[in-house]
């Protein structure tokens, strides 16, 4: 009987650990630590530092248990033009997590970065490394975070979850607008899309900035009664802006954009990892999941375009 009983206690024991799981600051530092490593070379699209990062993202998802996204695969490769640089390379990566729900609540955050600069022709330090802790190191650990939230927490969700890894941000929006352009499922299938890009260095001043407040009907009364415990949060209205959730926004899918703003060390090579505050980020990410939580009370998210929210 003893036994059985301990048995019975250990088995709550690790149900309930699974249940309170929460982001993870020695995790988001992890995670940033190898993205934005020498080793990566600051993840340039079309350079082996990226398709190193994809690689370690589409590792994670399996971990995790998510389901590859894309016809069997996690990767979703394309080419694209920009300027004088023709068909280049690059790929998504993308896990889903079926709860055989009718709707998807889709999470990005891109993993490119500017590498070492060769194609941005003189912009940027060419052979410098930019190491892009907070861009957009800090995003991706974001991701990997949310998805290990819910895979971990013990509750079959209303909705799937499709968690997607960007690459050719940098380079003009270019995952998500070629996932946008080519869905794994219909777009018409999502509750919203939630983007991080940038959310490593929270400044208590500033707060960190909550954009698509005007995207969806619904949002105003799902934020009500989101506990911010140390962070402070504002919102914007719009859905349009220089990060993935824009391709989504304009192609009629209500969005949400954490960001936490602009910085000395923006596309600059001293964007790095030591600078980028995990314990922070964590109470971040504690806001977006009692976002989620709550827009899953709703049962479809009404899009509003940008006129109709001005």
């Amino acid at each position: 009987m003893r036994s059985i009983l301990v048995t019975g206690l250990l088995l709550a024991s690790l149900c309930s650990a699974a249940q309170e799981y929460m982001p993870s600051p020695a995790n988001i530092t992890r995670t940033v630590q190898y993205l934005a490593s020498e080793k990566l070379k600051g993840r340039g699209t079309n350079e082996k530092g990226g398709q190193k990062a994809s690689s370690y993202v589409a590792k994670q998802f399996r971990k995790l248990g998510l389901e590859p996204g894309s016809n069997g695969r996690y990767y979703q490769p394309f080419t694209f033009t920009r300027g004088k640089h023709v068909n280049i390379p690059s790929r998504n990566v993308i896990g889903y997590l079926d709860n055989s729900a009718a709707y998807t609540i889709v999470i990005g955050a891109h993993y490119d970065h500017l590498g070492t600069a060769a194609l941005f022709d003189g912009r940027y330090p060419i052979g410098q490394v930019h190491n892009g802790a907070d861009d957009n190191a800090s995003g991706v650990a974001g991701l990997l975070e949310l998805a290990r939230y819910y895979t971990q927490n013990g509750e079959r969700e209303p909705f799937n979850f499709m968690f997607i890894a960007f690459g050719g941000e940098e380079m003009g929006l270019q995952g998500s607008k070629y996932y946008t352009q080519h869905p794994v499922d219909s777009l018409d299938n999502i509750h919203f899309m939630l983007n991080m890009d940038m959310i490593g260095r929270y400044n208590p001043s500033r707060g960190v900035g909550i954009g698509g407040y005007g995207s969806a009907m619904e949002w105003p009364e799902i934020f009500k009664g989101v506990q911010a415990d140390t962070i402070k949060f504002f919102t914007d209205a719009a859905g349009k802006g220089g990060s993935d959730h824009h391709s989504f926004y304009v192609a009629g899918v209500p969005v949400l954009f954490l960001h936490t703003g602009g910085h000395n060390d923006y596309h600059k090579p001293t964007d790095d990892a030591h600078k980028v505050n995990a314990a922070a980020e964590a109470g971040i990410l504690r806001i977006a999941v009692q976002l989620i939580n709550n827009a899953m009370k709703v049962n479809k998210l009404e899009y509003v375009g940008e006129q109709a929210s001005k």
